[in-house]
């Protein structure tokens, strides 16, 4: 849980799991984060060896970011987060809706 504990964490895993994708892509597609969070987390990321960084042979050269064996690894993991926590909030409104009184009389 240390690994995906940072906010943002998973929506930097989340993002790379359809495959390797520049900074600003990623900064572009995972909308509120900032650049600082962003580098800290792929940095972070890399260091426990769930991220890949690859540098291109571009002029200029231009960095690319992509999970590792271990970060494939995450991404079910997330996907059940997200599919429980989906369920767990349509329970809660589903009862919240019962819960009011009818207007009816």
């Amino acid at each position: 849980m240390s690994l995906l504990g940072g906010a943002w964490t998973t929506s930097v895993v989340w993002q790379l799991s359809g495959g390797p994708r520049r900074f600003g892509e990623l900064l572009h597609d995972i909308p509120g984060i900032s650049p600082k969070v962003l580098t800290t987390r792929l940095r972070e990321l890399t260091a426990k060896g769930a991220v890949t960084r690859e540098v291109l042979p571009t002029s200029p050269p231009s960095v690319e970011y992509a999970l590792s064996s271990l970060g494939l690894e995450l991404v079910p993991v997330i996907d059940s987060i997200v599919r429980v926590g989906t369920r767990l909030r349509e329970m809660t409104l589903a009862s919240h809706r019962h819960d009011k009184p009818s207007s009816r009389r």
